[in-house]
């Protein structure tokens, strides 16, 4: 059979109906996922704006954690950007659902 514009515009959609259903399918995992860590987002910034923070950081700074204590939460700027880029994820959204609302 010759392949007509019709049987090629069908294809292209089906392409693309299959891109979008694994994209959804796979942002709805995603979706569930991050829903679910928030709560513990928000235990990471109650920590950081509070007094325990800025102890364990000031403790780091005199020498008086252990040298091999993973402690990428004590730095300043990388807690703080995380959670600024937190937020910019969530206006993202609002601003997706807005759009397609």
């Amino acid at each position: 059979m010759k392949k007509t514009k019709q049987i090629e515009r069908i294809e292209e959609m089906e392409a693309l109906f299959d891109e979008c259903q694994k994209t959804q399918k796979e942002f709805e995992k995603s979706l569930r996922k991050y829903s679910r860590i928030q709560k513990k987002i928000d235990a990471l910034e109650e920590y950081y704006f509070s007094s325990k923070w800025k102890k364990d950081y000031a403790d780091d700074e005199e020498g008086k954690l252990p040298q091999d204590l993973k402690r990428g939460v004590l730095s300043e700027d990388g807690v703080y950007n995380f959670l600024a880029d937190n937020d910019e994820t969530v206006k993202k959204m609002e601003r997706l659902l807005k759009r397609i609302g």
